[in-house]
């Protein structure tokens, strides 16, 4: 197969994956411009809970990708029975782990009015947290559910439901946010609320589908035998779940750590780094969704043993995050100052934003290409040492020498987003070359 046919198999897998993790994000941006158009406070609350929030909630996505991985796996021996025990399996760690991570939050809200932030901001952003911390019940249920089509190569059935819940959660916003047809104004507490009916609604949309569907009944079918809790299976899900979510967890707390330290500068700067991370993150969503779609079909292959497919696969799903990246580079240079406007009218916060999205376009390629390496070495079961080259360009490289950069050479939020381009660039070169360097080794090893 050539690079071109391969990169083509993989987006076509990818597509629904993307346009399902498009339509997540844009939940949190229409959050974000709705509570932003009451004021920056209010978008700067939003943007000191996501970034608090961040950490365990990824923690639990990590938990939820060992569910496709192990999925995919099965597929490609043709073991339809393990498919279902991994299923299973799956789903009740995920919902162990969304429960704990909901307590966390819960518990530990009132964290926030700790960090040295804005205190207006901090008191808004209190019981905000509660809720969607409890949110994150619904949503790691549903992300396993996700994760186990995807790994079926059957993404299209999480992207239509994530679709149908935009308008749901754009609705129920209107309606608590801003206090229409009789409900009281909830503003930013709504916006929670909004987002806890919307996931949870979703939730039951996605296990009614899989019960009713005939592709899927055969999975539910054999459930008697294969619906059984293993600690052997919980292991083999914990070896791949867990790096993973150290991984994700050690890029987006590094992140998190990175837009508290720029609270800390003021409510202006943080409001003006969660517009520009924000960009950023919708465009990652497409790297994102990439890495996923090469990760389940390297994972089909090493169930079937083929190294030459996971070495095209491998190639041309980089290729292709490459090309993106460039592109994205581009548009946020060239729209650097209009895109903002799509957040905020406070003057200040357009123009430090304006700034940042500069710095956005710088780290795209390495954004991208850094995912699509975590994601072919986690498609191999390589883990641990892919979590410790991550471990390395986040906290050793990038925050601290952001920190530098802001605090003191002076250069604020600006030198935080420079420590971002750096640990992204590392991060990339890193895990790429390992991906490669397995597969060199492997090919070796069997001629």
């Amino acid at each position: 197969m050539t690079l071109k046919t391969e990169a083509s198999k993989t987006w076509k897998l990818s597509t629904p994956i993307i346009l399902g993790e498009l339509t997540q994000m844009a939940l949190g941006i229409i959050d974000n411009i709705m509570v932003g158009s009451i004021s920056y406070k209010h978008l700067a609350a939003a943007a000191l809970v996501n970034s608090v929030m961040n950490i365990p909630f990824v923690l639990g996505i990590g938990i939820t990708m060992s569910v496709s991985q192990t999925v995919s796996m099965a597929n490609g021996r043709k073991d339809g029975l393990k498919v279902s025990h991994y299923l299973f399996n799956g789903f009740w760690l995920s919902t162990v782990t969304a429960i704990a991570i909901a307590l966390l939050l819960t518990l530990g809200s009132t964290i926030l009015l700790h960090l040295g932030q804005d205190s207006t901001v901090a008191a808004l952003a209190v019981p905000f947290l509660r809720l969607m911390g409890w949110s994150t019940i619904p949503m790691l249920m549903f992300i396993a559910l996700k994760q186990f089509t995807d790994g079926l190569e059957r993404t299209r059935t999480a992207m239509l439901l994530s679709l149908a819940a935009l308008p749901i959660n754009i609705f129920i916003n209107w309606i608590l946010i801003y206090g229409n047809w009789g409900f009281p104004r909830l503003e930013l507490t709504g916006a929670g609320l909004g987002t806890l009916i919307t996931r949870t609604i979703i939730l039951i949309a996605f296990v009614i589908v899989l019960q009713k569907h005939s592709f899927y009944k055969k999975f539910i079918a054999v459930r008697r035998h294969q619906w059984t809790i293993k600690r052997q299976t919980i292991r083999e899900m914990l070896h791949i779940g867990i790096p993973s979510s150290l991984q994700v967890a050690m890029e987006s707390g590094a992140f998190a750590v990175s837009a508290i330290l720029i609270g800390t500068l003021g409510a202006v700067p943080l409001a003006a780094h969660q517009i520009a991370i924000s960009c950023a993150s919708v465009a990652f969503m497409v790297s994102w969704g990439l890495a996923q779609g090469g990760s389940i079909r390297v994972s089909n292959a090493w169930g079937r043993n083929n190294w030459g497919d996971i070495n095209t696969i491998g190639k041309s799903t980089l290729l292709s995050a490459v090309l993106y990246g460039v592109c994205c580079a581009t548009l946020f240079i060239c729209f650097r100052n209009l895109l903002p406007r799509a957040f905020s009218h406070d003057p200040a916060v357009l123009s430090m934003a304006s700034i940042l999205m500069v710095y956005a376009a710088l780290f795209q390629v390495s954004d991208a290409s850094q995912a699509i390496g975590a994601g072919l070495s986690r498609g191999i079961k390589d883990v641990k040492i892919p979590t410790f080259y991550i471990a390395i360009a986040y906290w050793v490289v990038g925050l601290p020498l952001g920190c530098l950069m802001a605090f003191s050479f002076k250069l604020g939020a600006v030198g935080m987003w420079i420590g971002f381009v750096s640990g992204l660039t590392f991060s990339s070169v890193l895990l790429n070359r390992r991906f490669f360097t397995m597969l060199k080794r492997q090919s070796i090893a069997t001629t």
